[in-house]
């Protein structure tokens, strides 16, 4: 698998692109495209990539990717419980900054749209509360005629540009404004994301990626923002705190079952990561 620069046909001469996706698993490969993103999840759990932020998603997840910046929503297995028919709802509206005619942006009246857009750049979540506010027309807006469906998107990221309750994702600009795509660091991010569970040594991870591990280490770093190890515990962590949040089981076997064999360890990097400990984390919430 490899960063895929997406411009599909159906999309060419389009500003807008509304459709609701009702599929067995999400995007398979870390890519990016010239279009802004509104996703919004309503059906599924799993571990969202954006620029180098790692976080778990769950329904009502709401996210708004900036044009070219690279992004991934895996699925985790436990999603599916052993119901291998069950799909993964979205809905996913694809547009581009004029989509209601050059300069409208620039306008006094939509400056904190214009803001938004801007910032969107590093990946920007929702909190649910918003996105609980606004579902009904997120699920309909597919049902709209197309004029319609510019004027309730208008209107959706209006609303979103007032609210206080989003969070910037990426702690760096990681757009990438080339078609050669880093097939390497896909190959990478798959494999570590499918085999966090596991012990993943440097060396695995420079072998996934064809390079020694001075080259790999530099190669990564300059792609993610982060060192392999870094990385790997946030993948980690981010799936034990979904677990934490979605599973009743005991902590010392969630730090097992992400890849830690300490629980010190796992506490560390839990509170390092997430602000808390597990143990305040699940009481928190």
């Amino acid at each position: 698998m490899k960063l895929v620069l997406k411009n599909t046909e159906n999309f060419v001469n389009k500003r807008v692109n509304i459709y609701k996706r009702s599929v067995p698993c999400l995007d398979q490969s870390w890519h990016y495209h010239a279009e802004f993103e509104l996703l919004y999840i309503s059906e599924s759990s799993g571990i969202r990539f954006v620029g180098d932020s790692v976080s778990p998603f769950y329904p009502g997840d709401l996210v708004l990717v900036g044009s070219y910046l690279p992004h991934l929503w895996r699925n985790d297995e436990s999603y599916y419980e052993g119901q291998k028919d069950l799909m993964v709802n979205t809905t996913v509206i694809k547009f581009t900054d004029n989509f209601m005619g050059e300069g409208t942006f620039e306008n006094p009246e939509f400056s904190e749209v214009k803001k938004m857009l801007e910032l969107s750049k590093y990946g920007l979540s929702f909190d649910k509360s918003v996105s609980d506010s606004i579902r009904e027309e997120l699920l309909e807006i597919t049902d709209l005629s197309k004029g319609y469906q510019s004027i309730s998107l208008l209107e959706i990221l209006y609303k979103l540009s007032l609210t206080e309750n989003k969070k910037v994702l990426s702690t760096t600009d990681m757009r990438q404004f080339t078609s050669e795509s880093p097939d390497r660091l896909d190959a990478v991010i798959k494999y570590i994301s499918e085999n966090y569970k596991n012990d993943i040594s440097l060396n695995d991870v420079a072998e996934v990626a064809c390079m020694t591990t001075n080259s790999f280490c530099r190669f990564f770093k300059k792609l993610t923002n982060k060192s392999f190890t870094e990385f790997l515990n946030q993948v980690r962590i981010r799936n034990a705190s979904r677990m934490l949040v979605q599973e009743n089981s005991p902590i010392s076997e969630i730090c097992y079952s992400v890849g830690y064999k300490s629980i010190p360890n796992f506490n560390k990097q839990f509170k390092q990561i997430m602000g808390l400990t597990p143990k305040a984390y699940r009481y928190k919430l």
